[in-house]
């Protein structure tokens, strides 16, 4: 079937601009199928985000089929939903204890974004990221996805953790009693 596309810039009746997008289909019987959709000018920013994250979506699976890398993995998501550049834009306070942890993991699995298996790791102890300081590496490479490597990343940061909250702790007490 033969498709034809038409762009039209335009001015509403309220001083406002739009466009239309319109396809005509050719029929068997020789005739033309119009239809069409219209993005005005308030929804021109969310329609271009829309567009832009398809084909970014799409230029990712192009570039990695055939190939065994996840597309569910985190490239594939809305850069600003990533938690690197989420992070960027919105700052620390605003990532949630799986993407935080889902940064040291590093990455996932073919079938699992790091963020899931972060999850899963959180939820193993019911959402207490503080118990993470004290899980042992074996149980930590007990998930599909944590090798040494992640494992010790995690301990690492975990251990760091308790050393500067020991640090402060102490630094506190030191300055109540000198008061």
């Amino acid at each position: 079937m033969e498709k034809h596309y038409f762009f039209d810039f335009a001015e509403a009746a309220n001083g406002s601009y739009y466009i239309r997008i319109s396809r005509s289909d050719h029929q068997p019987d020789d005739t033309y199928e119009r239809t069409g959709v219209v993005i005005f000018q308030e929804d021109f920013e969310f329609a271009m985000e829309g567009l832009s994250s398809l084909f970014r979506t799409v230029g990712h699976q192009l570039r990695h089929e055939g190939k065994s890398e996840s597309l569910n993995g985190i490239k594939s998501w809305n850069p600003e939903s990533r938690p690197r550049e989420k992070m960027m834009a919105a700052g620390r306070e605003a990532m949630s204890d799986a993407e935080l942890l889902a940064m040291l993991i590093g990455s996932g699995t073919p079938n699992e974004s790091a963020v899931a298996l972060a999850e899963r790791i959180l939820a193993s102890i019911d959402n207490e990221p503080g118990l993470l300081a004290f899980m042992p590496m074996d149980q930590l490479c007990r998930f599909k996805g944590m090798g040494l490597a992640k494992s010790s990343t995690v301990i690492a940061a975990m251990e760091l953790g308790l050393r500067v909250a020991t640090h402060y702790h102490k630094k506190l007490l030191f300055k109540a009693m000198n008061n």
